[in-house]
């Protein structure tokens, strides 16, 4: 499963409830070249590499996808740990931007593809500002980047509309055990 959705719509925290309450949930976890915010540890949140070891992922085709993001730093899914756990039969949840949403899709396009959506703009625009993480600039990017990831809402299979962090978690999960629901939720 794919979860992706614009910038501060939640992903992360809806991936962190996901790890804390439905541990037979195996998550993938990305590299970046971004730097590590207050609190994120390397291998755990993302493995957080340099442009160099990024470059050498992609070349090696290590990574599943890989994106630009922001117009800054570089993200990436690891291929192995994904390949492994579907392997082994574990539901796999990657929590992803819309660029590497594309790029799945391509590679693999049996899997299920979530939207996460913010219940409203005002309420992106407040939990961007909200969590203090980036420069005035910074959000501006990510406010302008976030508008055209919210237009692209139609390309996914689902979309989950993230008011509640439990109750959006739990409809995340459920489509694993029943993925043809209805499209939107």
């Amino acid at each position: 499963m794919v979860l992706a959705g614009p910038t501060a719509v939640g992903k992360g925290t809806v991936a962190a409830h996901v790890r804390q309450h439905h541990p037979e949930v195996w998550l993938s976890v990305s590299a970046t070249t971004r730097p590590p915010r207050p609190g994120e540890v390397d291998g755990h949140h993302y493995f957080f590499v340099d442009d160099a070891e990024f470059a050498r992922l992609e070349e090696e085709g290590q990574l599943l996808e890989s994106a630009v993001v922001h117009g800054r730093a570089r993200y990436g899914t690891p291929r192995g740990p994904v390949v492994q756990a579907l392997a082994e039969g574990r539901p796999a949840l990657l929590e992803i931007d819309l660029q590497g949403a594309r790029q799945v899709r391509e590679a693999m396009p049996e899997a299920l593809f979530v939207f996460l959506a913010p219940p409203s703009w005002d309420e992106l625009v407040h939990r961007l500002v909200g969590r203090g993480t980036e420069s005035e600039e910074e959000r501006e990017v990510r406010l302008r980047t976030a508008r055209t990831e919210l237009a692209a809402a139609d390309e996914f299979d689902v979309i989950i509309v993230n008011d509640d962090v439990a109750r959006a978690t739990e409809q995340l999960v459920s489509l694993m055990v029943d993925p043809n629901p209805d499209k939107d939720s």
